[in-house]
């Protein structure tokens, strides 16, 4: 497959770009999938953002999901089962020693990044609604970091991003636990700054992009870069030993369970080695 950032908008298959009035407008596209991600789908979504960084007519970005999710994680089922099984287990094994280039697209777009959460953005759902910096949430939405369940650890959204923006104690919570919860309850602790019926989802969000889009371009990037410095600190530190981390976890026998118990529907039961 050719690397993300020689991928057209125009040949994605996974994910819909549009910019109309300077906002950038990303969508993943694979309901049928509840828009969880394959290798393709990871492609795209680091190309989207790509385009939206090298495009100087877009001034906001917003992400969101189609229906009836935003984004549910990697697809487990295509990455870990099938003919492709062996290919699948060594390119999850074969980490490299830097963040995921999906997620470093998305917190390198130095354009502000709206997400529109309009259904469940867990896993790695989850992480890619921390890259924004504003989260607006349908009532239907849903949020988990989830990776513990699958022996695993989050990527880099919830060990740099979380504890910033909901405090250390809730995010050590969240990661310890697993636990999926609600908008309402995302938005008592701060993950998201509003929730919206879900009909009025994307006109909530791209009003807040209109607003964003008519500042001046170069304030802008300069804003979010400053935000950035002082509320988030490095992220290729932290990035490079998530990703050594995870190349551990991947040869686990807890991290095999957690991914067969999934398929198989069923509570995994961990041994620690």
């Amino acid at each position: 497959m050719a690397k993300a950032e020689r991928i057209s908008p125009a040949d994605f298959t996974c994910v819909l770009y549009e910019v109309r009035n300077h906002v950038a407008i990303i969508t993943i596209n694979r309901p049928e999938r509840r828009n969880a991600l394959n290798r393709r789908a990871y492609d795209e979504v680091e190309a989207a953002f790509r385009a939206a960084s090298a495009d100087t007519d877009v001034r906001c970005v917003v992400v969101t999901g189609s229906d009836p999710a935003f984004c549910s994680g990697e697809d487990v089922k295509e990455m870990m089962t099938g003919e492709e099984h062996g290919k699948s287990v060594q390119r999850l094994t074969a980490v490299r020693p830097e963040p995921t280039p999906a997620a470093v697209a998305a917190l390198e777009c130095d354009r502000p990044v709206i997400a529109a959460v309009n259904g469940a953005a867990v896993g790695w759902g989850m992480e890619l609604t921390l890259f924004a910096d504003i989260r607006i949430a349908s009532e239907q939405a849903k949020f988990g970091e989830i990776f513990i369940k699958r022996g695993l650890i989050t990527d880099v959204g919830g060990l740099w991003r979380l504890p910033a923006i909901v405090g250390p104690a809730k995010a050590a919570e969240l990661l310890f636990t697993g636990d999926v919860i609600g908008a309402r309850e995302a938005e008592r602790i701060g993950l998201v700054t509003e929730v919206t019926p879900h009909d009025q989802l994307m006109e909530r969000a791209l009003a807040m992009a209109d607003r964003i889009a008519v500042n001046a371009p170069l304030a802008l990037r300069f804003m979010k870069e400053g935000l950035r410095r002082t509320a988030y600190g490095d992220l290729r530190e932290i990035g490079s030993w998530v990703s050594g981390t995870l190349g551990k976890l991947f040869e686990t026998e807890d991290h095999r369970e957690g991914v067969k118990s999934f398929l198989e529907k069923r509570a995994p039961v961990f041994k620690g080695r």
